[in-house]
C-alpha cells in the first residue's frame, strides 16, 4: 500500500482504493478497526537507553579502564590523594559525556512536534476537527491558509491552494497545488503538486486531500527513520586522543615492566620495586588530561558564542578546524530566503532595484541614473497594482517581515521603497472584488474603485498567460496597441530574465466602464493594457562570497545543495563566483542514476546539488568521506537533519532552522549567517593548535618526571622523589598552567594552512622526538640538583629529595614557555600577551613555597625551607630547558630561512 505512487493515480482511483465518499468522508463506525490496522499518525522513536545503561556505557574506554586500575592500585599501596584524583576526574568525566548523549532522543522528539496537535476532517458528511494522531488512511483533511498538513495525502480539490514545503524540500518558494495525476513515477518530492505531505504549511488558498500515508509512513516519518539509523561518529580529536592514550599507556607498561625486572635481577626488595613501578604509572599517565581538554573545548565554545556560533557537542570545536568540505543548502544559509524585487522591464527600459530582503529601502536606478518611479506612468501602474493585488501584509516588530506569500511580500516591500505603502492606498482604493490566483488560470485580478468612483482591474500572472489576455501596451506615458514584434520582444525578455534565475510576473490593468458589476473573468479580464515584467529572486546573503573566499584560502572546499532548480542555483553560484572551470551541477534525478563508485568519482567536480531528497544528502556526504574528508554540512528543514547528524560536523541556522534540525546538529549559527562558519573554523583550528601545545607541555613533562625515576633506578640511585611529591607536581605544574595554554590566541597564519588529513596523528615524529628531548632535559635538571645535593655537598636522602622536588617544579613551570609556540620565541611572543598563563604560573609558585614553607605541609610532603645558594641551583638549573628551547628555536629559524 505505502509503496504506492499515489501522485500518478487518477484521482477517482484513489478514493476507491480507500473506498471513501468525497462528500461523505469516513463512517465514525469504522474508524476504531481502521485505526487498529494502521495505527497511530504519530512520529515514533526507537527505544531510549536507560539513564543507568547511559551511564555506564561513559566507563566503555580504554583508558578510563587503565586510569580507574591505575586509582585501584595507588589506593591499594596507600597513595590516597592519587587514588582519590583520578576517581574524581574518571567520573567528571562520566558525567560530562552522560550529560551530552541525553540528547540522543531530541531530534525525534521535535519531529513529534511538527505533527499537527488538531486537523480538520469529513467524518459522516460533518466537518469535525479531532486530534491528529487519530487521522488514518482514507481520512478526508480539509485544509486552508494557516494550517499544517496533518499527513501525506492526495488532492482531488484545489481553490488556489499554495503550500509552503521548505522544510521538507528546500524549496523557498511556495508550491501552487492541483488535482491532476502526474505521467511520471519518479518525480522529485517538491514536484508532486497534487500532492500534500506533513508538517508543510498551506499558505494559501483552500483545498481537499484524501489521507494516504500516516505516521512513520510519511516523507516526514521517512526522515525520522533516517535520524534513527544514522549513527554517531567518532569526531577526529576522539580518534587522536584515543591513539594517544593507548600508545602512552603501552609505553608505560613497558617502562614498568623493565624498572621492575631491573630491581628484581639487581635483587632489589619485591614490594619496594613494585611501588617504585606504579609511582612511574602514576607520574607517565596524565590522567587531568581528558579534564584539561575538556575545559579548554569549553573555553572554544564560550569565544564562538561571541561570534555567533554556538556549539552544541564539545568534540566538535575541533572537528570543525579540520573540515574540509561544507555542504550548504542554499536557502536561508547562502540566500536570505527573502524574495526581493531585482529589475523591472516597463516602457522598453531595465529598471534596476536596490535592497535586499524585506527591508523596504533600495533605490531604483536607469543605468546609472537613479529615477523617481512615481514619475513614470509605466512604473506607478507597476507600484498600484503590486501593492493593492495582494492579499500579503508587510509588517514590523524588532525586524520587517512578511504575512503571507513570500512572492506577494516581494512585491509589497517593492512598492514601499518607491513611498507607495499599502495601507495608504487602500484608503484611496476601495476594494470591490477579487478573482484569486488559480493555478489552471496562472494570474489574480483585483476590482478596486477611487474616490471618484471609477473602477479598476489590476491583474499581476504569468507572463505568457497575461500577454494572451493584453491588446494595448503602456509606453512613454501614452496607451498603445500591442504589436506582435512588442508582444514578441516582451516573451523574449522574459525568457533572458528567467536564464539569471529570476522569477518573472507580468502587471496589467484595464479601467472598467461605470459602474460595472459583471465580474466573469471572461468580461473583466480581456483588452488588458500591459504594463511591466517584475523579476524578483531570493538573493544570496551580501557576506558569503567572502566567506567563501576565506574557505577557499583555507582550503576548505564549499557545496552547494538545494531542493530548488537547478538553474536557479547555478544562478547564485554566479553571483558569489565560486563555479571553476570544471565544476558541474548535477540534480537528484541524476543522482539516481549514478552508482555509488560514479558519485564517488564525481564528487570532487560537483559544486551544485539541485532538486535533492535526504536520501542524496546522504551519498553525498559517504561520497566525499571516501576521499577522506571531514564534512560539515549545514541545513535549517527537516529534510537536513539526517544529513546534519550522519555528517561530522552538523551545522544548524538557528534563526530560520527548525527544531528537528537544531537537536540533529552540533553546532547552531545563532545569526543564520554563513561567514559565522568562517569565524568558528579559524576558533577550531586555533583550539586544536593549544590543545597540541598543552599536550606537548603534560607529555613532555611526564616523560622528564618517568626517566628521572627510571634512570636513577637503573643506575642504582635511591628513588630521588616520593609518590606524594610526584603527585603534588602533576597537580601544581600540570593543573592551571595546562589550562592556561588553552586560551593561547589564534596564531596569524592559522587560516592560511590547509585542513588537517584525517588520519594525521595528533603527534607527528618530529613532535615525539621533541617531547622526548624536552623530558629527557627537564630528567638531567631533576637527578642533577639530586645527585648535587646528595654527593657533592653531602646533604640528607630526604633533603636531596627536596631540592630535586624543587628543581623538578621548576623546570616545568618555565618550560610552559617554551610550549607557547612551537616556532616563536617568548620574547617574540612577549610574556604580557597571556595573562592567564602568568596567573596561573603565579599561583603554582605559591602553592610550591606553602608546601616548602608551612610547617604543617612540610611535614606531609617532607620538605624544609630553602636557602638562598639553594634557591640559586633550583633557579639556575629549573631555568635551564627555557634557554635550551631558545637556542633551539633560533637554530630552526635560521635554517629555514636559509
Amino acid at each position: 500500500m505505502f509503496s504506492r505512487s499515489w501522485h500518478t493515480i487518477d484521482i477517482t482511483e484513489v478514493l476507491n482504493y480507500w473506498a471513501v465518499d468525497p462528500a461523505v468522508g469516513l463512517r465514525e463506525s469504522d474508524v476504531l478497526s481502521l485505526q487498529e490496522k494502521y495505527g497511530v499518525n504519530e512520529i515514533t522513536g526507537k527505544e531510549k537507553f536507560s539513564y543507568l545503561r547511559l551511564l555506564l556505557s561513559q566507563f566503555a574506554d580504554f583508558i578510563i579502564w587503565v586510569l580507574i586500575a591505575a586509582a585501584l592500585v595507588a589506593g591499594i599501596m596507600g597513595e590516597w590523594m592519587d587514588s582519590i584524583t583520578i576517581i574524581v576526574i574518571v567520573i567528571l568525566n562520566a558525567i560530562l559525556g552522560f550529560v551530552q548523549e541525553a540528547r540522543a532522543e531530541k531530534a525525534l522528539e521535535a519531529l513529534k512536534k511538527l505533527a499537527v496537535p488538531m486537523a480538520k476532517v469529513l467524518r459522516d458528511g460533518k466537518v469535525k476537527i479531532i486530534p491528529s494522531r487519530n487521522i488514518i488512511p482514507g481520512d478526508i483533511v480539509l485544509l486552508e491558509a494557516g494550517d499544517l498538513v496533518p499527513a501525506d495525502a492526495r488532492l482531488y480539490q484545489t481553490f488556489s491552494l499554495e503550500v509552503e514545503e521548505a522544510t521538507l524540500t528546500g524549496e523557498s518558494v511556495p508550491v501552487p497545488k492541483s488535482p491532476e495525476k502526474l505521467v511520471e513515477t519518479e518525480v522529485p518530492l517538491g514536484d508532486r503538486v497534487n500532492m500534500v505531505f506533513m508538517g508543510t504549511t498551506v499558505t494559501y488558498g483552500k483545498g481537499r486531500a484524501v489521507v494516504v500515508t500516516t505516521g512513520m509512513n510519511t516523507e516526514l516519518g521517512k526522515i525520522a527513520r533516517l535520524i534513527q539509523t544514522v549513527g554517531e561518529r567518532e569526531t577526529p580529536l576522539q580518534k587522536r586522543l584515543e591513539r594517544l592514550g593507548k600508545w602512552l599507556v603501552y609505553a608505560v607498561l613497558g617502562i614498568c615492566g623493565m624498572v621492575f625486572l631491573l630491581g628484581v635481577i639487581r635483587g632489589g626488595n619485591l614490594a619496594e620495586m613494585f611501588l617504585t613501578g606504579v609511582s612511574l604509572a602514576v607520574a607517565a599517565i596524565p590522567e587531568g588530561l581528558p579534564a584539561i581538554v575538556t575545559i579548554c573545548l569549553a573555553i572554544g565554545v564560550q569565544r564562538m558564542v561571541k561570534r555567533h556560533a554556538l556549539i552544541r557537542k564539545l568534540p566538535a570545536v575541533e572537528t570543525l578546524g579540520c573540515t574540509s568540505v561544507i555542504c550548504s543548502d542554499k536557502t536561508g544559509t547562502i540566500t536570505k530566503n527573502e524574495m526581493t524585487v531585482k529589475k523591472i522591464y516597463a516602457h522598453g527600459q531595465l529598471i534596476e532595484v536596490g535592497g535586499v530582503g524585506f527591508q523596504p529601502q533600495g533605490e531604483f536606478r536607469r543605468g546609472e541614473e537613479i529615477i523617481d518611479p512615481g514619475q513614470m506612468e509605466g512604473l506607478r501602474w507597476t507600484l498600484l497594482i503590486a501593492a493593492l493585488c495582494n492579499s500579503a501584509r508587510l509588517i514590523k516588530n524588532n525586524n520587517w517581515k512578511i504575512i503571507g506569500d513570500p512572492t506577494e511580500g516581494a512585491l509589497l516591500v517593492m512598492a514601499a521603497k518607491a513611498g507607495w505603502w499599502q495601507e495608504n492606498l487602500l484608503s484611496e482604493y476601495q476594494l470591490r472584488e477579487e478573482i484569486p490566483f488559480d493555478s489552471s488560470r496562472k494570474m489574480m485580478t483585483v476590482i478596486y474603485q477611487d474616490r471618484q468612483g471609477k473602477q479598476y482591474a489590476l491583474v499581476k500572472g504569468a507572463p505568457s498567460r497575461i500577454l494572451e489576455l493584453c491588446s494595448y501596451l503602456q509606453e512613454n506615458g501614452n496607451i498603445v496597441p500591442l504589436a506582435e514584434e512588442k508582444r514578441k520582444l516582451i516573451l523574449h525578455i522574459d525568457e533572458k530574465l528567467a536564464g539569471e534565475a529570476l522569477r518573472n510576473l507580468a502587471f496589467a490593468y484595464r479601467i472598467l466602464p461605470s459602474g460595472n458589476k459583471n465580474i466573469d473573468p471572461r468580461e473583466v479580464e480581456k483588452d488588458l493594457v500591459f504594463v511591466s515584467l517584475v523579476s524578483m529572486m531570493d538573493p544570496p546573503r551580501l557576506e558569503v562570497k567572502d566567506a567563501m573566499e576565506k574557505c577557499r584560502t583555507a582550503g576548505i572546499q564549499t557545496v552547494m545543495i538545494t531542493g530548488d532548480h537547478k538553474h536557479t542555483a547555478l544562478a547564485v553560484a554566479k553571483i558569489l563566483e565560486v563555479l571553476e572551470p570544471n565544476d558541474v551541477a548535477v540534480t537528484g534525478a541524476e543522482i539516481d542514476q549514478m552508482s555509488d563508485e560514479e558519485l564517488s568519482n564525481m564528487v570532487k567536480r560537483i559544486r551544485i546539488y539541485a532538486r535533492v531528497s535526504a536520501e542524496h544528502k546522504l551519498r553525498i556526504i559517504d561520497a566525499w568521506r571516501k576521499h577522506r574528508s571531514i564534512v560539515a554540512m549545514t541545513g535549517d528543514g527537516v529534510n537536513d537533519a539526517p544529513a546534519l547528524k550522519e555528517a561530522d560536523i552538523g551545522i544548524a541556522m538557528g534563526i530560520a532552522g527548525t527544531d528537528v534540525s537544531k537537536e540533529a546538529s552540533d553546532m547552531i549559527l545563532t545569526d543564520d549567517n554563513f561567514a559565522s562558519i568562517v569565524a568558528a573554523v579559524e576558533e577550531g583550528r586555533n583550539i586544536y593548535d593549544n590543545i597540541k601545545k598543552f599536550i606537548q607541555y603534560l607529555l613532555s613533562c611526564n616523560t622528564g618526571e618517568v626517566l628521572t625515576m627510571f634512570i636513577s633506578s637503573l643506575l642504582g640511585f635511591p628513588t630521588p622523589l616520593r609518590p606524594i611529591q610526584i603527585l603534588w607536581i602533576n597537580l601544581v605544574t600540570d593543573g592551571l598552567p595546562a589550562m592556561a595554554l588553552g586560551v593561547e590566541s589564534a596564531e596569524l597564519d592559522v587560516m592560511r594552512q590547509p585542513p588537517r588529513p584525517v588520519d594525521q596523528a595528533m603527534l607527528g615524529r618530529s613532535q615525539r622526538v621533541l617531547i622526548f628531548a624536552q623530558g629527557v632535559l627537564v630528567a638531567f635538571c631533576t637527578l642533577a640538583a639530586f645527585l648535587i645535593s646528595l654527593q657533592w655537598r653531602k646533604m640528607p636522602l630526604e633533603e636531596a629529595r627536596v631540592m630535586a622536588f624543587t628543581v623538578l617544579a621548576a623546570t616545568q613551570l618555565f618550560h610552559v614557555f617554551n610550549c607557547r609556540s612551537e616556532k616563536k620565541s617568548i620574547f617574540r611572543l612577549g610574556f604580557l600577551t597571556n595573562p592567564y598563563l602568568l596567573m596561573a604560573v603565579g599561583s603554582s609558585i605559591l602553592l610550591q613555597l606553602m608546601v616548602t614553607y608551612l610547617s604543617p605541609l612540610q611535614q606531609i610532603f617532607r620538605t624544609y625551607p630553602l636557602s638562598y645558594f639553594d634557591w640559586l641551583i633550583v633557579i639556575g638549573l629549573g631555568s635551564l630547558p627555557l634557554w635550551a628551547m631558545e637556542l633551539y628555536k633560533r637554530f630552526r629559524f635560521r635554517k629555514e630561512r636559509n
